[in-house]
């Protein structure tokens, strides 16, 4: 008979929970909720071996374990580091890592162009995010920008080395979800980049979920390259039968047009199924799918406010109980004339009213 795992009590900005022996600290953060949970731009839920590189994730520990209290002297990425029982881990809660994710953002947006206006991730970019949370209000960077050359990847994926922060998620995706290593990093230090070495195309039947993963503007859908901002679309949960994939995923209208295609996300934004390219590339077409129901959208993204309302509610009419009659004319222009009248009805004149039907 195996042994049960047995169950750590771990405590994070003042909640207590539960978990397994072997969970992360980040992992552990997620089941309490969002609001705890600390950022991450490099770890993946859905993926291996990933997280460690990009520190946003760093939370103090201010207690170790029951059997050794004492505090972890630096802080620790939580996403590679293990609970023990009755860990107590400050995020939010904690000084020390609040000044230090500043330091971490300040870090990432050194080589990070300002082309928010203009990129197709803004309004879903979790740099925005990380940026506006705790984020500086002017750089401190007085050198020159590190800028790469532009690279094809094929016919729909667009690579804007410039934005890449290297998290590393698009590179573990083609390794584990496609099946093969079609491109990878290249080089090291501030030379590192996104690259296929030979300069081949990604045409791998699932590589265009390297676009979903991807945490910046580096990585995006050259089908839907300028041609709508995310705000300004109504994401809807559809399915279809493919044969290659789940044929579940998520469509952007703006009226009844399709601008775009992309996986189900949860509300960590990881991807729940794994698309193939033709669902995201090919099926544009309000016909191409069964529609399911609008999509569900976090309370803090912009794309929230133009979307669907739930329980809405029309504002009453309060015009007539402030004037105590029914609004005709209010207007006060001189006393000279009858516009004023109040028990003048325009809406019974024939067409425009003119000078005639005050005299008359």
């Amino acid at each position: 008979m195996a042994e049960e795992t047995p169950l750590f009590k771990v405590t994070i900005d003042n909640e207590t929970i539960e978990v397994p022996a072997g969970t992360t600290i980040l992992q552990a953060a997620r089941m309490i909720g969002k609001e705890v949970a600390p950022p991450a731009m490099c770890y993946y839920g859905k993926l291996e071996n990933t997280g460690g590189n990009c520190r946003t994730c760093l939370v103090e520990v201010s207690k170790g374990s029951e059997a050794d209290p004492r505090p972890m002297p630096k802080l620790v990425p939580s996403c590679r580091t293990t609970v023990m029982d009755g860990m107590v881990v400050g995020n939010k809660t904690s000084e020390r890592t609040v000044e230090a994710r500043k330091g971490i953002v300040e870090l990432l947006l050194i080589n990070h162009p300002l082309d928010c206006p203009v990129c197709d991730q803004a309004g879903e970019c979790k740099l925005q995010d990380l940026s506006y949370e705790h984020g500086a209000e002017a750089t401190r960077y007085e050198f020159d920008r590190r800028t790469f050359p532009k690279e094809d990847l094929g016919p729909n994926i667009q690579l804007n080395m410039n934005r890449c922060i290297l998290c590393y998620r698009c590179v573990k995706t083609a390794d584990q979800i496609t099946g093969c290593r079609e491109h990878g990093v290249m080089n090291r230090g501030d030379h590192a980049e996104i690259s296929t070495h030979i300069h081949k195309s990604l045409d791998n039947e699932f590589i265009g979920n390297i676009i979903d993963v991807c945490p910046v503007g580096a990585l995006t859908d050259k089908t839907f390259r300028f041609k709508n901002r995310v705000w300004f679309l109504k994401p809807v949960d559809a399915h279809r039968d493919c044969p290659t994939c789940s044929g579940k995923a998520q469509v952007w209208f703006r009226g009844n047009e399709v601008f775009r295609v992309t996986a189900r996300k949860d509300e960590f934004n990881e991807v729940e199924d794994w698309i193939c390219n033709t669902c995201r590339f090919d099926k544009k077409d309000i016909n191409d799918w069964v529609l399911e129901k609008p999509s569900e959208i976090s309370k803090d993204s912009v794309v929230r406010q133009g979307h669907y309302f739930e329980n809405k509610v029309e504002p009453k009419e309060t015009l007539p109980k402030v004037i105590k009659r029914d609004p005709k004319i209010l207007l006060d222009i001189h006393s000279v004339s009858e516009v004023n009248e109040p028990n003048r009805d325009l809406s019974k004149i024939d067409g425009p009213a003119t000078s005639k039907d005050f005299k008359d």
